[in-house]
């Protein structure tokens, strides 16, 4: 982790939380410091995604994946190898899903990471993440707002006048 500070996790106390759901050492610290439940923590590392690998790889070396490549290499990426951030995430998604038969977890991504050593922008995390509930927040506001009939409604309102043919 990066930021004010540089601090190493390693990825075998992350696996020790995934198994038991018992953080220990600095990631004990980092839990109980940012009001996280460390069950809650392991849930999440263990969560598994199912993904295509072939249609994954393909999206990853096309335009759209770069990009978005580029966007999380920003926050992840080899410690102080910031360059090669992109085809590190690309190896570590591919080869992930690979050796999980199309399925990916937290745990598994950062076992394929090309670089012993990760930086994580915790800055740019913060950021991104603000952004998400930014834009998360906006989407609620309109699709639960009062403009609701501005959306186009195929029935009339009850006691509103038809046109006529």
């Amino acid at each position: 982790m990066s930021g004010a500070f540089r601090r190493s996790i390693a990825v075998a106390d992350l696996d020790h939380l995934a198994r038991t759901g018992e953080a220990r050492g600095l990631l004990s610290d980092v839990l109980s410091f940012s009001n996280q439940n460390p069950a809650d923590v392991a849930k999440l590392l263990n969560q598994s995604v199912t993904l295509p690998i072939t249609l994954v790889s393909r999206l990853l070396n096309t335009r759209i994946g770069e990009a978005i490549l580029k966007r999380v290499a920003q926050i992840v990426h080899p410690l102080k190898a910031s360059q090669v951030g992109v085809p590190a995430l690309r190896s570590a998604v591919v080869m992930a899903l690979a050796e999980g038969k199309g399925s990916v977890t937290a745990l598994s991504f950062l076992r394929a990471y090309p670089s012993r050593e990760i930086e994580v922008s915790i800055p740019a995390l913060l950021s991104l993440i603000n952004k998400t509930e930014s834009i998360s927040d906006l989407v609620r506001f309109f699709s639960e707002s009062p403009l609701d009939g501005l959306k186009g409604s195929s029935q009339p309102e009850a006691g509103a006048a038809k046109p006529e043919p």
